[in-house]
């Protein structure tokens, strides 16, 4: 069953009436997480017996292509909030996912992935920014997270790969709050665009976990068998973008000459071929062994973003260079351009193709 389906497209209006203010600011980002659960979109892919709608992971990444087709900025706190649900779902600590849960799916606290460096981790591409040292039963942390997105001020849990403590026992990942002491937010970074979607930097002085805040005790084992999930829901970012400019290119092809409206047709055939292929891949569970195919969906989503604006831009011409939220067009070329950074980034997943010694995608 896709539940994103249930969605109805006047449901997501709001989402598309603000998505200027959240890319150029924050004034509408508090607003965000109860809009996103007051349409059902957080509850998608949970299963009903921990409050949820059903579905799967893949229904979810859908939903969060649905709300990326209207502001990647919405989508992108959806996308990092989901994630930090996904990481408690697949969590053995039920104590802890009883506790967040809740009051996650109904949007009255931001979840938030901090599980960039530990991505990057596990790729030998950098070590863990955050060590723990053993306080009688307990873990006291310093490091810091150089920024994650959701962190809302006022109420956020975010999960962070941690050294391990004791003479080599493997990272664990935590879930940390706001509200524990040596825990301290930045302001939010100053970014081109995505600008209201409380994306910020944690420094971490002294904060102390214990068991009931881990999510699981090893970090090397979590993380991979969360990669799935954690890639198939960031590439609803590419996917509901790619589909926006393509429609937006398709329209405007109509009106003037050129194949331009035979190219966004082979490319948006593409596109629904790779999305099929997601699916597929996340219920029969070939990503978890097989991540070097999801890399390369990745990749190509990423690839088929910047055609797809380019083809957009070309269907306009001159009048893309005018300032018109209606198209929105100066909006989504602003959106692609983190496409390509975000982690696991391009550069990232290519050199990881490099080294299981298969063929990396062209730059």
């Amino acid at each position: 069953m896709n539940t994103a389906a249930a969605v109805a497209p006047q449901d997501l209006d709001w989402f598309s009436t603000h998505a200027e203010a959240l890319d150029r600011g924050t004034a509408s980002a508090d607003a965000l997480l109860g809009e996103l659960s007051r349409r059902g979109l957080l509850h998608i892919g949970v299963p009903a017996g921990q409050g949820g709608a059903g579905g799967t992971v893949a229904d979810a990444a859908e939903a969060v292509a649905r709300v990326a087709e209207r502001s990647l900025a919405a989508a992108l706190v959806f996308w990092g909030h989901r994630t930090l649900i996904e990481c408690l779902l697949q969590s053995p600590n039920a104590d802890l996912r009883a506790r967040w849960l809740p009051s996650l799916l109904a949007g009255e606290l931001a979840g938030a992935s901090g599980l960039s460096n530990a991505m990057k981790y596990l790729a030998d591409i950098e070590s863990l920014r955050i060590t723990a040292s053993a306080h009688g039963d307990r873990w006291r942390l310093h490091g810091r997270v150089p920024w994650a997105t959701n962190l809302r001020p006022g109420g956020f849990v975010v999960a962070v790969a941690v050294d391990g403590a004791d003479g080599g026992a493997p990272p664990k990942v935590v879930a940390l709050t706001d509200e524990l002491p040596g825990i301290h937010r930045s302001e939010d970074l100053d970014l081109i665009a995505l600008r209201g979607t409380h994306t910020a930097r944690i420094d971490i002085d002294r904060a102390e976990v214990g068991a009931a805040d881990v999510i699981h005790d090893d970090a090397r084992a979590f993380c991979p068998r969360l990669r799935p999930a954690f890639l198939s829901l960031q590439l609803g970012l590419s996917i509901g973008l790619a589909r926006a400019s393509l429609e937006q290119a398709r329209s405007l092809s109509r009106q003037g000459p050129g194949d331009v409206e035979s190219r966004v047709d082979a490319l948006w055939m593409e596109s629904h071929a790779l999305a099929l292929s997601l699916r597929e891949g996340l219920q029969d569970g070939r990503f978890v062994a097989q991540a070097q195919s999801l890399f390369r969906i990745r990749i190509r989503y990423a690839e088929i973003v910047q055609a797809a604006l380019n083809l957009e831009l070309e269907a306009a011409g001159g009048q893309a260079y005018l300032v018109s939220p209606v198209q929105g067009f100066a909006r989504r070329w602003r959106e692609a351009a983190f496409i390509p950074v975000i982690t696991p980034s391009l550069a990232q997943l290519r050199f990881e193709l490099r080294r299981a010694g298969g063929p990396a995608p062209a730059a």
